[in-house]
């Protein structure tokens, strides 16, 4: 692999958390990166670091805020696992990052990549971090006839690539190596292990990672109503243990099913439908704006003003919809 670590340190991406290397800021990072593209994170990592500097600023920052940081990112359970995590190193390991995989593993949201991530580029440790971009390249450098869901496999081959001898080098070179030139559709002719590859020298690069068969996608329709009463608007924030937890919503329900509330409502308009994705689903939602007739408590949902709304973590579609509401001029 000495082939790509010279061409991994030539031609390494410029990237913020390459830049003073700490253990806090490898470890944001890469739970950033995970389901998200690169262009995408970098304003994120950027903001999240001024507002969160330190273990001890994101251990100590309410939960609400930490989610209204991480607001677009998506797959929430990320940054609450981050915030508990940073609670517990602060309680558990006086403040620091623990270096070893036992300690990492009692920590929320260390998965096995997260842990390998953060050994290998944060401590310098032979670990391997095995994500797409690793599958990607190690099944076709070896012509792996296991699918890309065989992590145990694949974290093998990494291990069996990296040397004694700066394997952090190598381990992230496999995965700059993956973003840059092994692609999807791969550009072998530019590539340090070309020679190597053995699905390149076999003509079957096309072939791999063999794939496992995804679920099937589920599609919704729900009807989204935004109730105003004078300067309030209602909504509910997730539970603990649902997808969305601790975001915010508007009151929602199937669309063929009744919305049941206790107000008596005045439909003002419609808004445009808005689509949306989150894990297997794909959903529609068709807004519409009311004004209740009378200000109840009503139980799981809250009375908010409008300049409190934006200030809160809002699920991605019902986001849009509040956006489309400050655009369309409805927020006074």
């Amino acid at each position: 692999m000495e082939k790509l670590k010279s061409w991994f340190l030539e031609h390494q991406r410029d990237l913020p958390w390459r830049e003073n290397r700490t253990p806090y800021r490898i470890w944001i990072s890469e739970v950033m990166l995970q389901q998200t593209q690169v262009a995408v994170v970098i304003p994120y990592f950027h903001l999240w670091m001024q507002k969160f500097p330190t273990i001890q600023a994101l251990a100590e920052a309410p939960l609400e805020e930490v989610i209204k940081a991480w607001e677009g990112l998506g797959y929430y359970s990320r940054a609450r696992n981050l915030h508990r995590a940073a609670q517990m190193v602060m309680k558990d390991f006086e403040g620091v990052l623990p270096s070893t995989a036992e300690e990492l593993d009692k920590l929320p949201g260390f998965g096995p990549y997260t842990i390998g991530a953060v050994l290998s580029f944060a401590f310098q440790q032979r670990a391997a971090a095995v994500d797409g971009n690793v599958v990607r390249v190690l099944s076709r450098f070896f012509a792996s006839d296991k699918d890309c869901t065989q992590r145990k496999h694949y974290e093998g081959l990494t291990l069996s690539v990296l040397s004694d001898k700066e394997p952090w080098v190598a381990m992230e070179g496999l995965i700059e190596l993956g973003a840059k030139i092994c692609q999807r559709s791969p550009k072998c002719s530019t590539c340090p292990l070309m020679e190597e590859c053995q699905a390149y020298r076999q003509g079957r690069t096309a072939d791999f990672p063999l794939k496992k068969k995804r679920p099937s996608t589920i599609y919704l329709e729900r009807q989204v109503a935004i109730i105003r009463w004078q300067d309030e608007i209602l909504v509910r924030q997730e539970k603990e243990g649902k997808v969305m937890a601790g975001l915010y919503e508007f009151p929602y329900a199937l669309l063929n099913e009744n919305l049941e509330l206790d107000l008596v409502l005045k439909k003002l308009k419609e808004l445009p439908l808005v689509k949306h994705g989150f894990t297997r689903y794909d959903v529609t939602l068709y807004p519409c704006l009311y004004e209740a007739t009378e200000k109840k408590i009503l139980n799981g949902y809250e009375w908010k003003k409008w300049n409190q709304l934006v200030l809160l973590p809002f699920s991605s579609g019902h986001r849009r919809i509040l956006k489309e509401l400050k655009d369309a001029h409805f927020t006074y």
